[in-house]
């Protein structure tokens, strides 16, 4: 075997440990089925003829990660936290919110068996939780629903199909201080999510009986899904208990926002990591992750007033980035598996002439067998310089772009849809590094026209001024293709903060 192939095949073992590392961290199917047969008896007795809620028709719906099919065994010992919705066919001005939460849970106490399970007996703050016998693993919470008033959402952009499913929800914090319905929209999400990425499984049509829908199809996976599945698993690994670790709704919103289509689950992950860091929005200064079926709902809205949220999160980000990178330059067999196993704390069958899973589903045809699996991030590109300093990614800097249309001033995010040629752009960073500090940026563009007219860019150059007023940038369109920003914040001869690529598609 020569050495070039050695590499070729542990490149793509790493993409096999990465995929069994998934699958180990699939919700058994076992668990699946006790978790759907649990709700459906829950949405079955609520439509029961004997029930005073039944001609509101309550339909019951899996909410969260097992209607994403991003689902994942708990660390430990713990529970398996099933999400379920109970919507009823109600108006905001027919019923309270107090109203609601106790019809539902009367009709459940009515129930001998579900009024023991209860826990606690009088609900929790916004759903009614039945914890199930300590041999199942799991707690199912049932929120309480009524569709809501979506004329808001379209006038903000949300699509008709996604703006209808709208929900008004219980929680008690908010009628014993008179604000209005919180509104929620998972079912909205769901179909958002599912719609970044082709997939050929069966969870496109949803099956729905007695007002209980199933849970998606659990045999297969896109490499989205399993991308946010590493994540979260990686993420509980890294920070445990922690009260600031990333919540997987952040995770999972700019991740799918970063997909780009890729097959592959190395290269997924190695795609999507820095556009997570450069997807976050600034709104006036506070940052911000829009709900995508409600942008005036912020994700990140706890950042503002604990920052150690955000600053763990981008550097948690760097931290994995940092990983896969090092293993795709060095992808030794005892490195790779060591990683995986420790990263997201999975047992990994014995190494052997097997083939790489085949769970990720995709419309998009496999890499033939001769090419190297896991190939160079896009970002890796010859006429790019490397930092010139030791990098120690201590705080956080993050890009903002905003392009000239019709004399208005437009923000736009990293790897959006292909901005025309010949406007202005500006880039604005904000970072947590106290002044002083020195502020560096670097501008690369790849593409024919950038090539054949010898403008390639790549060197990383000191701003013109110091500090903060080194924090702006401003750029043309000139060449159709795939461009990027960074800014690094160096203090006493290291950079203590990166932003990662913001991505400037020319078309």
């Amino acid at each position: 075997m020569t050495m070039a192939n050695a590499h070729i095949d542990d490149a793509v073992l790493l993409e096999k440990r990465l995929l069994e590392a998934a699958e180990e961290l699939d919700v058994p199917r076992s668990m699946q089925e006790d978790a759907e047969r649990a709700y459906s008896a829950v949405g079955e007795w609520l439509n029961r003829d004997d029930s005073k809620i039944a001609k509101y028709r309550p339909e019951i719906y899996p909410q969260g990660s097992f209607a994403l099919g991003t689902a994942i065994k708990p660390l430990g010992d713990c529970d398996y936290d099933v999400d379920a919705v109970c919507e009823l066919a109600l108006g905001e001005g027919v019923v309270s919110q107090q109203e609601l939460k106790q019809m539902v849970g009367q009709r459940l106490k009515e129930h001998g068996r579900y009024r023991e399970m209860l826990d606690p007996k009088e609900g929790g703050r916004r759903c009614w939780t039945i914890r199930y016998a300590d041999e199942s693993k799991f707690h199912l919470d049932v929120l309480p629903a009524i569709p809501a008033e979506h004329e808001r959402l379209l006038t903000l952009g949300v699509p008709p199909e996604l703006a209808r499913t709208a929900l008004a929800i219980t929680d008690q914090e908010t009628w014993e201080s008179g604000k209005p319905w919180p509104k929620t929209n998972p079912r909205g999400y769901a179909a958002w999510f599912k719609s970044r990425t082709v997939m050929r499984q069966r969870s496109g049509v949803v099956a729905i009986t007695a007002g209980v829908e199933r849970l998606p199809d659990a045999d297969a996976r896109t490499s989205l899904q399993r991308a946010v599945q590493l994540l979260k698993r990686h993420r509980d690994v890294r920070y445990g208990d922690d009260e600031d670790k990333p919540i997987s709704i952040i995770i999972t919103t700019l991740a799918a926002h970063a997909y780009g289509g890729e097959v592959g689950l190395e290269q997924t992950l190695r795609t999507i990591i820095p556009a997570m860091r450069t997807g976050i929005e600034l709104r006036r200064g506070i940052p911000w992750v829009p709900n995508p079926v409600n942008p005036e709902e912020n994700f990140a809205d706890k950042w503002a007033e604990s920052p150690r949220k955000q600053e763990l999160f981008v550097q948690w980000l760097i931290e994995v980035e940092r990983d896969l990178e090092g293993l795709a330059r060095d992808p030794r067999p005892t490195l790779i598996e060591e990683y995986v196993r420790k990263a997201y704390d999975v047992r990994l069958p014995v190494r052997g002439p097997r083939a790489v899973p085949t769970s990720v589903v995709s419309s998009a045809p496999a890499p033939a067998p001769s090419r190297r699996t896991s190939a160079l991030s896009r970002f890796d590109v010859p006429h790019r310089d490397a930092p010139p300093w030791p990098v120690r990614a201590t705080h956080t800097v993050q890009v903002h772009g905003r392009v000239e249309k019709g004399g208005r001033w437009v923000g736009f995010m990293s790897g959006e849809g292909p901005l025309p040629k010949h406007h202005d752009l500006r880039f604005h960073a904000t970072t947590t590094v106290p002044e002083p500090f020195d502020v560096f940026w670097q501008v690369v563009n790849t593409g024919t026209e950038a090539t054949e007219k010898a403008c390639l860019r790549g060197k990383i150059l000191p701003a013109g001024f110091p500090s903060q007023a080194g924090l702006r940038l401003e750029e043309r369109t000139a060449y159709r293709g795939h461009h990027w920003v960074e800014c690094f914040i160096v203090r006493n001869g290291v950079c203590v903060a990166r932003s990662g690529e913001f991505v400037v598609n020319i078309g």
